[in-house]
């Protein structure tokens, strides 16, 4: 379990293999605190800690992972957020997250206001009942606020605010138009949409 807070902004060093890859990941985590095993959320996404060095650990993702996320794009040199599992008695500053995705979204917008930037994120029209204005959404592992919401023909458009300090403590620091960022909804939406298709 995660919050959407992220603590480091690691490095992709290297993805080897052809159909599971193995992930190795610079960090400025202190290595000798993370046992063989732990979850951490690597842009959102929910990985397991194989192997580790100094400054890097190492994650084998899944075919499965890969083709419903975009860690099928990382490359070496690619900017990864990263957040440890969470451990009872810390502080939630952002909001219950699971590091299970639940589609990926093209960023159609990037606008600059004053030191902030309005981001737009088409997300598929099948996951539009997921999101409301005010809501909570995890993007590429960090927990952020929409501000707005647009029900369009091939989406639903989702726009949030990315203040200076999160565009300094996250990857966001490079976004662009085209990118493709890994969308987990709210958890209580999830379930909220399931019961309603079980009315």
């Amino acid at each position: 379990m995660f919050t959407g807070i992220v603590t480091d902004v690691g490095m992709i060093e290297s993805v080897e293999g052809d159909g599971d890859v193995r992930a190795t990941i610079n960090t400025s985590y202190d290595t000798s605190s993370i046992e063989i095993g732990a979850s951490i959320a690597c842009s959102g996404v929910c990985l397991t800690v194989v192997d580790k060095g100094e400054n890097w650990f190492s994650a084998d993702v899944s075919r499965e992972s890969l083709d419903v996320t975009n860690l099928c794009d990382w490359a070496k040199g690619d900017l990864v957020n990263l957040e440890r599992a969470m451990k009872l008695g810390d502080e939630l500053g952002g909001h219950i997250v699971t590091g299970h995705v639940d589609c990926v979204g093209t960023v159609t917008k990037c606008t600059p206001i004053d030191d902030s930037v309005t981001l737009e994120t088409l997300v598929p029209p099948s996951f539009g009942r997921l999101v409301s204005q005010k809501a909570s959404v995890t993007l590429n592992g960090v927990s952020l606020t929409v501000n707005k919401i647009d029900d369009l023909d091939e989406g639903t458009s989702v726009t949030i605010n990315l203040i200076p300090h999160t565009q300094e403590m996250t990857s966001f620091r490079t976004v662009k138009v085209g990118d493709k960022l890994n969308v987990e909804f709210d958890i209580l939406a999830r379930y909220v949409s399931r019961l309603q298709e079980k009315g």
